[in-house]
């Protein structure tokens, strides 16, 4: 599978008591769709997977086949803390029709380089399909480092790699070092870098409310290789996301977005809580600012 475009890892949309507004979702999978969005991710860090039990993670997984209905990939993340419990959910995406899956590292163990990848081996062993691995020091604490990315470059399952280390020398090194593993851009403040060397997709949160301009820089660097336009329009973007990346709120302003797309995608699930209203009129006018002047830039009503 090659993995070109721009890959949003859905919301899960609640009702003030946390359960599932089936409503919001279809209509959150109609909008990314019908935006031109090349993908969609369940149950990435996003959609909140880790507050969610096994037995709604694969409800989540059915429900968004039924609504996709093949329209556009459907990549199912497999994060767990145990090598069991990924490979249960692998073999659930495969039932439910995935196209591909995302493979991150298991968070809190602090595994080995040769560990990560034995925990990647078996659950591609599960579900034999294309996979993304998804390397996030910041959460996990440890890189995917050359140890894992040799073993795994031996399987052509593993043809990407979402890199949110926001390390540039990393950067550089998979896009010389390990160029039969594709690269993805993971750190949204460094997007124009990834497109610069070589990455072909994006996969961005802040897609869910804004697949717009995401897919207007995506299209400018990566389809286009116009980069003064591209620089443009990141110009633009990087105001947004400062404020996704500051102050941990990072999926609550993703929700709220959403929700001033006329998408109620409701509260996080706890620990987090809502944003105060002082961050949501920020976010607000951050929002409107940025899609103002990529309007102006690209020619096309956002």
């Amino acid at each position: 599978m090659q993995f070109e475009g721009i890959y949003t890892p859905i919301v899960t949309p609640y009702f003030d008591d946390f359960s599932l507004n089936e409503d919001a979702l279809a209509e959150t999978v109609e909008h990314l769709i019908a935006a031109g969005v090349h993908g969609i991710i369940v149950a990435g860090t996003t959609g909140e997977y880790y507050a969610q039990s096994m037995e709604e993670r694969i409800e989540m997984m059915g429900r968004c086949r039924d609504l996709m209905k093949g329209r556009v990939p459907m990549i199912v993340g497999t994060g767990a803390m145990r090598t069991e419990d990924s490979i249960a959910y692998a073999e659930a995406a495969k039932a439910n029709g995935a196209d591909a899956l995302l493979i991150a590292t298991p968070p809190y163990a602090y595994p080995t380089g040769r560990e990560i990848a034995l925990h990647a081996l078996a659950v591609d062993r599960a579900a034999n399909l294309p996979a993304m691995l998804y390397n996030y020091p910041g959460r996990m604490s440890v890189n995917m480092d050359e140890e894992t990315l040799d073993r795994l470059g031996r399987s052509p399952n593993f043809c990407a790699i979402k890199e949110s280390s926001g390390d540039p020398n990393r950067l550089h090194m998979l896009a010389r070092d390990y160029p039969h593993i594709a690269l993805s851009c993971g750190m949204d403040d460094q997007a124009l870098e990834f497109f610069a060397w070589g990455a072909r997709s994006w996969v961005c949160a802040g897609s869910n409310f804004a697949p717009e301009a995401h897919i207007a820089l995506y299209q400018a660097c990566a389809v286009d290789g116009d980069f003064t336009k591209g620089r443009a329009i990141m110009s633009a973007m990087l105001p947004l996301m400062r404020v996704l990346e500051q102050g941990g709120k990072f999926i609550q302003c993703i929700k709220y977005g959403l929700t001033l797309r006329g998408i109620d995608a409701g509260p996080p699930r706890k620990p987090l809580q809502p944003l105060n209203k002082d961050d949501k009129r920020e976010l607000a006018e951050v929002i409107r600012t940025m899609n103002t002047a990529i309007s102006n830039i690209t020619g096309e009503a956002i």
